[in-house]
């Protein structure tokens, strides 16, 4: 089948879909978007966040039909129109947070989705939105000087 949404703003389609491929595949392997990253195939690392008419979802979990015709951001799409990064991305970077960087692209996409929620959260909400997300190398405490600093700009 064909799969056919806008993707980072951009009407994109894929050809040759089967009906159990997910959409994170469909993103990094037909569309050449390799920002989400694949790691635990179930949902529970969010190293593959993206957003999906406006919803943070684990696009492991998505099939790629599911994506017909809507609307998806990716991590790169994440500064829109704008040139160069966005603050999340700027504030990860200048604090450290990155590290080995797999499971960066679903952290900056939890908290950019954060941040539109709350523009101001405390230390337990930022924890709260980010437990879906697992980290190996960082130890979440230059990811959370993260959050606090892209709050701030």
């Amino acid at each position: 089948m064909r799969v056919t949404c806008t993707i980072n703003g951009e009407q994109r389609e894929a050809d040759d879909v089967w009906p159990g491929e997910s959409l994170l595949y469909v993103l990094r392997e037909r569309l050449g978007l390799p920002g989400a990253k694949n790691a635990c195939e179930q949902g529970e690392c969010g190293s593959c966040t993206v957003y999906l008419d406006g919803t943070a979802v684990c696009a492991c979990l998505v099939a790629a039909g599911q994506a017909q015709g809507r609307t998806v951001v990716t991590v790169e799409g994440l500064s829109g129109d704008e040139e160069g990064l966005h603050p999340v991305q700027e504030a990860f970077l200048a604090t450290g947070a990155v590290q080995c960087g797999f499971c960066t692209p679903g952290l900056i996409v939890a908290v950019h989705d954060l941040l539109a929620r709350n523009p101001a959260p405390a230390d337990p909400e930022i924890r709260e939105a980010l437990a879906g997300n697992l980290c190996r190398c960082t130890g979440y405490e230059k990811i959370l000087e993260a959050v606090r600093m892209a709050a701030r700009s």
